[in-house]
């Protein structure tokens, strides 16, 4: 039906299109014709151009759309780093308060490693001090043990002499 309409116009557009002789205003004609081509435009241009808008609008309010998705991930993605900032930031805090128990459990332990270190070398100069004045004792004794038997062979005899120095040793 609406082709037939169509037609129907174009031929009528073409008949009131002709030139007429006669003199006179031919404002209604060319009123007509334009109303004519008007509305024959508008049928054939109409759908193709509410289609276009129409998907125009669709595709633009889908972009949208996605942008908006975009937007609430990416407030997502935020929310969660700062999440594991503030996870990382605890987790540093732990650390350094752990690595501060462990500093001084290992200077109490080494300070304690040297204060046993200290004492075995205070026992040790103690003993070395103690077999330096025995060495020393002896080698007095030696010595003066000697110097009285060179000069006591005449006075004394050896045995007596021996028997004096091992009381006074003793």
């Amino acid at each position: 039906m609406s082709r037939i309409l169509v037609l129907i116009l174009m031929i009528s557009t073409v008949a009131f299109a002709s030139e007429a002789e006669h003199a006179g205003t031919d404002i209604v004609q060319r009123t007509v014709n334009f109303l004519l081509f008007a509305g024959l435009i508008w049928y054939l241009v109409a759908e193709p151009v509410k289609n276009y808008f129409s998907g125009r609008s669709q595709g633009i309010a889908d972009e949208l759309k996605k942008v908006q998705e975009k937007l609430d991930e990416s407030i997502a993605l935020k929310k969660e780093a700062l999440a594991k900032i503030s996870e990382a930031e605890k987790f540093a805090e732990e650390l350094a308060v752990s690595s501060k128990k462990e500093n001084k459990i290992l200077n109490d332990s080494i300070m304690t490693q040297c204060d046993a270190e200290l004492e075995a070398m205070v026992k040790q100069h103690a003993s070395k001090k103690e077999f330096e004045q025995k060495n020393m004792v002896r080698d007095v004794v030696e010595t003066i043990v000697a110097q009285t038997l060179d000069q006591s062979s005449e006075i004394f005899d050896r045995e007596a002499m021996a028997n004096v120095i091992l009381k006074k040793v003793a």
